[in-house]
């Protein structure tokens, strides 16, 4: 089915909606909505409103998320860049086990075909986040046996007005949100919104002037109207970032001399991307107790990510060579004290240093990519009293098209007087001329059945999932364009088809006014890749807790568990294994169990002031069920072995003073070590982090709010990841003042 055409059935709908003198605008852009309904939720979940966003003012998804307990985190690049989420203990590497969202529709680059999150909404913008996980789950996917999380754009505000955020910091940090809209009395209503981000990095390279910063800039237009019983929004937004990231990281020895410390060889390495969406909804209100939903998506994501990719050891110069070692085997060697080939570990660490290299023997390589993501999904709640049960049922189909486009290009360069020399370009192609495409057809239903003091949730996810991967020979004349491809020089192609049923069942129980009990279970899944001889990933998913909500204190503790049949590895060059990119591989059977804690108190006494504390704590015991022979992507896997990148314990801590016009917070976050590979020796763990971030606000008016914040207060420098090639440290010690105007 074309998009275009889809979009044009919407547009239909579209333009029956008249001008109306009553506006609501719609609220299928939320999973669990405000955090007071969640009390009723028969499932795991958390929201992080706007007022919880405005503590400390991030930017960095993975600071706002150490907020919210299940939730495990890979740090690559310190700013959140490009995250690596995990949802109790699925993979984390690239966010590509979750379900990522925005506005409720799906916003990975190719969500299907290609999960990994090259792309990641801009945080700094966003009103509020979800964290979906347990049976409830069900009603997002393909990935549900983690859970869902879903980042909700700045709404149409209801009065005209605006906001301006304007805040500079060190690394020449400078970051500027406004938004401005609101809605007539004749049912329009608008929203224009811009977020500009720009630092020069906290590392520095050697031997060079480039820093390693980012250049992001964020556009979003909303346009909506209501008319009676018919509602309309359509969103379109475009981002663009520059970054002059790098998947090389540091040797250990070099790591305890300077944490934020470069290698030149990274000097060239930079990421740009332009990604553009494009969002229409509708909704119909049949009658007081059935309303139906239409909404189109459609998401195109362009990147090229130049970086350094090998050395060559074999003394192969040629540009369409495949043979090169990757520089987490180099890192690896000079750890262990290794030679690698006909290089000792003095020649490797020269090099890193800025020793010449022979002509050919550094190959840097131009990950272009083009991805697009698109479908239409439909909605019917229908809400009913059947004798003492109230129901609330609610459908969902989509269909869904996704597709990632490689044409990469290997160069070589030589290093001399420390500087890389380029010696031959290469053949646009020769790193990669394939095309991955996914078609789906996703229904689900749910009936919400409240009895009593309980609640029901009964639901069923159905996934029909076609996969297919083309790949080209690299051929002069033949991989110069896209458009140059022909049927006469395929390479090879492999193709998968998966349909699944994936049933759950939650439970929630109200002991008294204040506490509930739940419970739940459910199939979880992960949508397969298109390499052959892997099986899909399933996991049978048990949650059980309670919350309570007494006003002043909140507490809420679930255990639960995940026992799969196989977990999955897939290769991508972010993993840094030594694998060939695409290709996935069978975990076998392991488990993965733990506790969620959540607790919020007000410590204040008297009304002069107010001390808000929040607490989440998460233990997670994760390992491997059986012996799995030494794969490229787990590694040598022994029973009873951890899952990579899943930390055993984690907790997070707010504390907050609020009097008369200041507010001050502290939040203290502490994650255990990790091993990064199964098998897991000294140089395969990163360090366990105490991270300590401040802020203080003060209202100047009710309109004007003046805050300063700094980040890692203490300079912690520990190895918080290991992956794609070397060990990465925390982001510094960062000192931002700002402040916001509401008008």
């Amino acid at each position: 089915m074309k998009f275009e055409v889809l979009i044009a059935t919407l547009a239909l709908l579209f333009c029956q909606v008249a001008l109306a003198t009553d506006a609501s605008f719609l609220d299928e852009i939320t999973i669990v909505g405000e955090r007071t309904d969640m009390h009723q939720i028969t499932g795991a979940a958390q929201y992080i409103g706007e007022a919880q966003l405005q503590e400390q003012s991030y930017s960095d998804i993975q600071r706002i998320l150490r907020q919210a307990p299940g939730v495990s985190l890979q740090v690559e690049d310190g700013y959140g860049l490009r995250p690596n989420i995990s949802i109790r203990g699925v993979a984390t590497e690239r966010s590509g086990r979750i379900t990522l969202l925005e506005d409720n529709v799906l916003i990975a680059p190719a969500p299907y075909s290609a999960p990994s999150a090259y792309y990641f909404p801009t945080a700094g913008r966003m009103h509020a986040v979800e964290i979906l996980k347990g049976p409830a789950a069900i009603m997002q996917g393909p990935y549900t046996i983690g859970g869902a999380m879903n980042m909700i754009s700045t709404p149409i505000p209801s009065v005209r007005g605006g906001s301006l955020k304007a805040e500079a910091g060190e690394d020449h940090t400078y970051r500027i949100h406004a938004t401005y809209g609101g809605t007539s009395s004749n049912g329009f209503g608008f929203m224009v919104e811009t977020h500009q981000w720009k630092s020069d990095g906290f590392q520095s390279i050697d031997r060079s002037n480039q820093d390693t910063g980012l250049d992001v800039k964020d556009y979003t237009v909303k346009l909506g109207y209501k008319h009676d019983r018919h509602t309309v929004e359509l969103k379109l937004q475009y981002a663009e970032q520059q970054s002059n990231q790098s998947y090389l990281g540091l040797t250990d020895d070099n790591f305890s001399d300077n944490a934020l410390r470069r290698y030149g060889l990274s000097a060239l390495d930079n990421i740009k991307t332009e990604h553009d969406q494009q969002i229409i909804r509708y909704r119909f209100d049949i009658n007081g107790s059935v309303s139906f939903s239409a909404t189109a998506y459609n998401n195109d994501h362009q990147r090229d990510w130049f970086k350094t990719e090998g050395l060559d050891i074999d003394g192969s110069a040629s540009a369409e060579s495949f043979g090169r070692t990757s520089w987490a085997k180099v890192v690896s060697a000079i750890n262990e004290k290794s030679n690698l080939g006909e290089y000792s570990t003095e020649d490797l660490q020269a090099i890193l240093d800025g020793a010449d290299t022979a002509a050919g023997s550094i190959q840097l390589r131009s990950n272009s990519r083009e991805y697009f993501s698109r479908g239409v999904q439909l909605g019917l709640d229908w809400q009913f009293t059947r004798g003492e049960a109230s129901h609330e049922i609610e459908v969902g189909i989509r269909h869904h098209e996704d597709e990632e486009d490689r044409l990469q290009r290997n160069s070589n360069y030589h290093q001399e007087g420390g500087r890389l020399i380029l010696d031959d370009l290469g053949l646009l192609g020769n790193a990669g001329n394939r095309v991955q495409e996914a078609e789906a057809l996703a229904i689900y239903i749910q009936d919400t059945i409240e009895l009593g003091n309980w609640v029901l949730t009964p639901g069923l996810r159905y996934e029909d999932i076609e996969q297919k991967r083309t790949r080209w020979e690299t051929r002069d004349g033949r991989t110069t364009s896209p458009s140059s491809r022909a049927d006469s020089n395929i390479r090879d192609t492999r193709s998968n088809h998966t349909q699944v049923w994936l049933p759950g069942f939650g439970l929630l129980y109200n002991l008294s006014e204040s506490t509930t009990l739940v419970a739940g279970i459910h199939k979880g899944f992960t949508a397969p890749s298109n390499s052959p001889d892997v099986d899909e990933e399933q996991a049978i998913n048990y949650e059980l807790g309670f919350r309570y909500n007494g006003g002043r204190n909140s507490a809420e503790a679930i255990y639960f568990l995940s026992d799969y049949d196989n977990l999955l590895g897939e290769c991508t060059a972010s993993s840094g294994s030594d694998c060939t990119i695409g290709d996935a591989f069978n975990g076998d059977a392991a488990t993965v169990q733990g506790i969620e804690f959540l607790f919020t108190t007000d410590l204040s006494r008297t009304g002069n002031y107010n001390i808000p504390v929040t607490f989440t704590y998460t233990y997670i015991d994760s390992e491997f069920d059986s012996d799995v022979a030494d794969t490229a992507f787990f590694g040598d896997v022994s029973e009873g072995d951890p899952i990579p990148y899943i930390p055993e314990h984690q907790f997070n801590l707010s504390v907050g003073f609020l009097k008369d016009q200041w507010s001050s917070y502290i939040n203290v976050n502490f994650v255990d070590e990790v091993c990064v590979r199964a098998s897991c020796n000294a140089f395969e763990r990163t360090d366990d982090t105490l991270t300590v971030d401040l802020s203080t606000h003060y209202a100047l008016s009710e309109k004007v709010d003046l805050y300063g914040k700094v980040e890692n207060i203490t300079g912690e420098e520990d190895i918080l990841g290991r992956h794609p090639y070397g060990a990465r440290p925390n982001k510094a010690r960062t000192a931002t003042l700002g402040v916001r105007i509401d008008f």
